[in-house]
């Protein structure tokens, strides 16, 4: 969303006191400019939101270019303690105006936010809030409708809030937005329309009963297959629920990434190991493959020459034997002639 300073405009006529909009009309408006107010500052921390009434005693500016959601809602708050009066649209409009002419940064673009959950008065006639409508798009001050109430109320205001919106329209920078009853919420419904879509869509989109959120197809048209109306808390859980579901499931490529990953690694790892095993029983069968062929020379060769030697040596002993034999014999046989010859 581009730079914006924005003017909310709530209705806060004896009409919102209603409870046609669970729990009442005016603390689901309520929601749908907590809404607006949060998706505002967050896209974009420059951005300025402020609020106003337009029913009760007159139109009041409540919060002017604010960037704490506090402020605004200790004056909804306030405001709900308050309810009455009849809207006075073109007063309202002409005020937020002003607030906006008097922003502090001149960068920023100019946009009113209108909510209506009332009928329209006789002062907010067409042909007035064509005139208005002129004014501000000469001014360059967009503005999109929230149109919600009981459909015979609503379809009333339709065609006049519709011309309003068409005069100061430029380059689809407004819209206009119907809810009727008994469908989503309307905090939900805003979120997914071109006021918070972002600029470029479509100018109008309107939610008829007989549309894709109408009261009357049943349970699937509803979200989650839950009419808020019946039990919001029940719709509100299933819609965390899913929020927090799409988170994890945004999550689980990026945890699959790193499991294939790491079992990548661990396989490499075994590959490289088992490899490793394979080569250092080659190397050691082929060291004791080399000892034993040294071993097997040591005893052909070394051997028999011990063993020869080992002969020769007990050859010599019996010779020298013999010999002392012979010795012994041939000196009793001279000893025996010289006593024969005396």
């Amino acid at each position: 969303m581009p730079l914006e300073a924005t003017i909310m405009i709530i209705d806060n006529s004896e009409y919102m006191r209603n409870g046609d909009y669970p729990p009442t009309r005016f603390d689901s408006q309520s929601d749908a400019v907590n809404t607006v107010f949060r998706t505002k500052i967050d896209s974009n921390p420059e951005n300025t939101v402020g609020v106003m009434t337009m029913a009760g005693k007159g139109p009041e500016v409540l919060v002017t270019h604010a960037k704490e959601i506090g402020k605004v809602l200790t004056a909804l708050h306030k405001t709900a303690a308050g309810l009455g009066g009849t809207a006075d649209i073109p007063t309202a409009i002409s005020v937020a105006q002003l607030a906006l002419k008097h922003r502090q940064n001149k960068n920023l673009r100019q946009r009113i936010v209108l909510f209506v959950g009332s009928p329209l008065p006789p002062s907010s006639d067409e042909r007035t809030l064509v005139r208005l409508a002129k004014k501000l798009k000469k001014n360059n001050v967009a503005v999109d409708i929230v149109s919600f109430g009981e459909d015979e109320g609503r379809e009333a205001n339709e065609p006049i809030l519709r011309a309003f919106v068409e005069n100061v329209n430029s380059a689809d920078n407004s819209h206009f937005l119907a809810v009727p009853p008994g469908t989503r919420l309307l905090s939900d419904v805003i979120s997914s329309s071109p006021i918070l879509a972002g600029e470029g869509a479509a100018a109008d989109v309107a939610m008829d009963a007989g549309g894709a959120g109408g009261s009357g197809a049943g349970a699937e048209q509803f979200e989650f297959g839950v009419d808020p109306t019946v039990d919001p808390e029940l719709a509100l859980a299933l819609r965390m629920s899913m929020e927090d579901q799409r988170a994890v499931e945004a999550s689980a490529p990026a945890a699959a990434a790193t499991t294939v990953t790491t079992a990548g690694a661990g396989a490499g790892a075994q590959i490289v190991g088992a490899e490793t095993e394979d080569e250092e029983e080659r190397m050691l069968a082929q060291a004791l493959a080399l000892s034993q062929q040294e071993a097997d020379i040591e005893m052909g060769g070394e051997h028999p020459t011990f063993g020869a030697v080992e002969e020769d040596e007990e050859m010599d002993e019996e010779d020298a034997i013999a010999k002392a034999i012979q010795m012994s014999m041939d000196k009793e046989q001279d000893n025996q002639q010289g006593g024969s010859s005396k």
